[in-house]
């Protein structure tokens, strides 16, 4: 049986826009994972405090007050929890993330089941500099120290950086190498209310993408991101035709597939961030970090 997780304490000050809301209003609308006969009751419990002390349900927010609220603790569903250092120093952690584990807590449903919390038990300080999706695998890079995420965070935006992926898509793709430079946006999506998709009215995002290996039904390729858009790579090559197999959300011209409800998080796709260059943020040195592809993201051979 896998035991609950130790439950979470949630800290928020008050916005002008929750200002002249109850606090039971408030809550009910802003994490409506629990319903409002659960926010009563945690309410009428003592696990709600405005300021230092026990809310009420009736009390007014006013803005800049904090708010608190505890979640009980709760079981996680099941994911891959086996991670691997791929370089470690006092300046840089580099971690091998596993497909199906979150980078970070989120969604209501993850907490310790997730690459930053495995990562804090030996390092407490570590904060990333950047995520990947649930269903993609690879390289994560850390800060291993709060100390140290000011100058890692100016290298790894720093213009000598390259991300490079792999990832298989439908069909098979005609052109050896290609740029895809389809601006990304949000798009209305009725299970979240809005979702990052190709939009001509989106922020500028570039991909080049060089085939590796035509397979009978699919297409193994190396995608360079030189923006960080979210799900950019789902997004590019679902855009140019080639949705990436499995994706169970993004469909061609990369937007959300017709009559689809996947959420963002949900795994099925073959993506992977298998290299990393930036230079070492004290020495200047310049670091290639490698992660090794899951099988299906190899030469097979065909």
């Amino acid at each position: 049986m896998v035991a609950p997780n130790g439950g979470f304490r949630h800290i928020e000050q008050v916005s002008s826009a929750a200002a002249g809301q109850t606090v039971l209003a408030h809550l009910a609308v802003r994490y409506p994972l629990a319903s409002e006969a659960e926010w009563l009751t945690r309410i009428n419990s003592g696990q709600v405090f405005l300021g230092d002390e026990p809310a009420r349900r009736a009390d007014i927010l006013q803005a800049g007050q904090k708010l608190t609220w505890l979640r009980p603790p709760w079981v996680e569903p099941e994911v891959p929890l086996a991670t691997a250092i791929l370089y470690e120093d006092g300046d840089l952690l580099a971690v091998a993330k596993p497909n199906g584990l979150p980078t970070l807590p989120g969604g209501g449903e993850f907490l310790d089941h997730t690459l930053l919390a495995l990562v804090r038990r030996r390092h407490p300080e570590a904060s990333p500099m950047h995520r990947l999706g649930r269903g993609t695998s690879g390289i994560v890079l850390f800060a291993p120290t709060a100390r140290a995420r000011k100058p890692l965070q100016a290298a790894f935006q720093g213009p000598g950086t390259r991300k490079v992926y792999r990832a298989l898509c439908s069909g098979k793709v005609e052109d050896d190498a290609f740029e895809i430079a389809a601006p990304i946006g949000e798009v209305p999506y009725a299970p979240l209310g809005t979702l990052h998709a190709a939009r001509p009215e989106g922020r500028p995002s570039f991909s080049r993408v060089s085939v590796l290996e035509r397979r009978p039904d699919a297409t193994l390729v190396e995608v360079e991101i030189r923006t960080g858009r979210p799900h950019q790579i789902r997004i590019h090559m679902a855009f140019a035709g080639h949705p990436l197999v499995g994706d169970p959300l993004y469909g061609s011209g990369g937007i959300p597939l017709p009559g689809t409800t996947a959420l963002p998080g949900d795994p099925g796709y073959l993506l992977h961030a298998h290299r990393l260059e930036l230079h070492h943020p004290r020495t200047g040195e310049r670091i290639c970090l490698v992660c090794q592809p899951p099988p299906l993201l190899r030469f097979s051979g065909l």
